[in-house]
Formats: C-alpha cells, structure tokens, sequence
C-alpha cells in the first residue's frame, strides 16, 4: 500500500505551468522585432539611400529624421512640419543631453533640403548628429 502513494505522488499530473520557456520565446521575438523594425521602417518610408565604401552602418538611433523624395521631413516615419521637427529635436535634447539624431534622405532630394534638416535639428542645440548611408557591394 506504501508503494502505491509513493508511486502515484511520483507519476501524479502536473497542476503548475511552466512559464521559463514562453519568457524565453518572448524574448526571442523581441530581440527579433528590435533589429528588423529599423529596416522596416525605412523599406515603408521608400528612401533609396546613398552608398558608400568607407561607412561603417552603426548608428545609435534617438532622434529619426528623414526626408523622402518630395522633400518632405518625416520624423521617426511620421510627416512633420520644419517647426515639428526643431520641436522634436529639442525635446530629444531635453530628455537626453547626449542625444543624436540619424538624418536620411532620398538619393533623389536636393541637396539643400538636407541641409535644411541639419539646421533645423542644430539650431536647438542638437550638435550631435549622423547621415544615415548603405555600404556599396563591393
């Protein structure tokens, strides 16, 4: 009779459930959808981006300015006005006095379109800034 308790405690049903794998699979999935959604966004926006042989591709993206084919400046892929844009950038500045913004822009935009957006972003104090480019195949 003794053997028969010990034996069904032993082989009884498990009444928990075990949560470690599915954190691990959400954690999967999020490291996924952190590295993939820069390139979507930028694949939805439709910029064609310069390429270069010297860029190295690492950005720490905060602030995301871009400015697509009819020259208009689109922040974090959302459209913006130049007052929405100095705007953002302050706030940007504000929330993190190391802030950076990443500019991208159509191959096609005049040139003095994105020299419009580095004033912008730099004349509310946000100095430090990056021109988003792809590496040329080689």
């Amino acid at each position: 009779m003794a053997a028969d308790t010990s034996q069904d405690s032993e082989s009884g049903l498990m009444s928990s459930i075990n949560v470690t794998p599915f954190v691990d699979v959400m954690l999967v999935l999020l490291v996924i959808f952190m590295v993939t959604a820069p390139i979507l966004v930028k694949d939805a926006i439709g910029l064609q981006l310069p390429k270069t042989q010297s860029g190295d591709g690492k950005t720490l993206q905060t602030l995301g300015v871009a400015v697509n084919r009819q020259g208009q400046f689109l922040i974090n892929g959302v459209l913006a006005t130049d007052e929405s844009v100095r705007e953002q950038a302050k706030q940007a500045i504000e929330a993190n006095a190391e802030a950076q913004a990443i500019i991208s822009a159509d191959t096609e935009v005049p040139y003095g379109r994105v020299v419009k957006a580095i004033d912008l972003i730099k004349s509310v104090g946000l100095n430090r800034f990056a021109i988003q480019i792809e590496r040329e195949a080689q």
